[in-house]
């Protein structure tokens, strides 16, 4: 790929300026925007735009699962896109309604196209390939877009980012790193006055989360040295990737999860006491509230 068309690129321009970095995911990790994000935007986009008016009550059901309370949360948009539908074709209840779910084959291919998995690596993936699907997928996703601007304003912070931001400003170089679209992430992290606090904003045109890391961090920071903060497993498999340590915001005590950061976690960071047990025991409560199996089918199990 060349340097014109390489969308880590500014990433992999950043030079350290302190000797630590931190890696910070936005929605549901800084913002408190996932729940207004999923169920007043996207969920409604996708029951529109993937005909599944007739089996709505599961679709809401599969799509906050896969969204919002499962170890998919904070998934690039695509492949939870076909998570949800995959879940929904094999439900009893759906199946029985005799409603078709979409199996999306050609979503498929652009997923595993390499592409940025972005309305931009859509665009020219469908230059190519053009298909019926794939402009379905991009009316939705431009939908959601539109639903996004529209509809979410206002929602500050968690408490404690701000003050974890201002603190972190001296001691470590500190970058977004989202699965969002980049215009909405400079919209809030610049709405709310915290964008000052962070070297770059990497959005989803720039990459995955694994990507971003690796672009930004691998190699330019000392062992130990390098921290994911994120909300979903695709954030500490991101951390991993690049042997990065991880720190959790627990989905529903997010508040609790930044004042525990700021006051303990941050410190141990710094002072280079984080990794081995203290991060281990922070894991492991955190896939506790990310479970691979969806209600609905443990009920059926049983």
């Amino acid at each position: 790929m060349s340097q014109a068309t390489d969308p880590t690129q500014a990433l992999r321009d950043l030079q350290p300026q302190q000797q630590f970095f931190v890696g910070i995911d936005s929605d549901g990790c800084a913002f408190d925007t996932m729940e207004i994000k999923h169920k007043e935007c996207f969920c409604p986009m996708t029951i529109k735009y993937w005909g599944l008016q007739p089996v709505s009550k599961y679709a809401r059901e599969a799509f906050e699962f896969v969204n919002l309370y499962s170890k998919w949360r904070g998934a690039n948009r695509w492949p939870a896109l076909v998570k949800v539908l995959d879940l929904l074709r094999e439900r009893a209840e759906v199946v029985a309604r005799g409603v078709e779910i979409p199996p999306a084959p050609k979503l498929r291919e652009f997923i595993a196209s390499g592409q940025p998995m972005s309305n931009a690596g859509l665009k020219v993936y469908m230059a190519e390939h053009p298909d019926a699907e794939l402009q379905r997928g991009m009316d939705w996703s431009v939908a959601v877009n539109d639903a996004i601007e529209d509809i979410v304003h206002g929602v500050p912070p968690f408490p404690f980012v701000r003050e974890s931001l201002q603190a972190l400003n001296a001691k470590a170089d500190v970058v977004v790193v989202s699965a969002t679209p980049t215009d909405a992430l400079e919209r809030e992290w610049s709405e709310h006055d915290i964008a000052r606090y962070v070297r770059i904003i990497a959005g989803q045109e720039m990459g995955t989360k694994k990507q971003h890391l690796a672009a930004a961090a691998q190699g330019k920071y000392a062992e130990g040295h390098i921290l994911m903060i994120g909300d979903a497993m695709g954030d500490l498999e991101a951390a991993r990737s690049i042997n990065a340590l991880f720190f959790p915001i627990l989905p529903g005590e997010e508040e609790k999860s930044w004042e525990r950061f700021y006051n303990e976690a941050m410190h141990k960071f710094l002072a280079c006491e984080y990794a081995g047990a203290y991060e281990e025991g922070l894991i492991a409560e955190f896939k506790q509230y990310l479970p691979e199996t969806p209600k609905w089918q443990v009920v059926a199990k049983v």
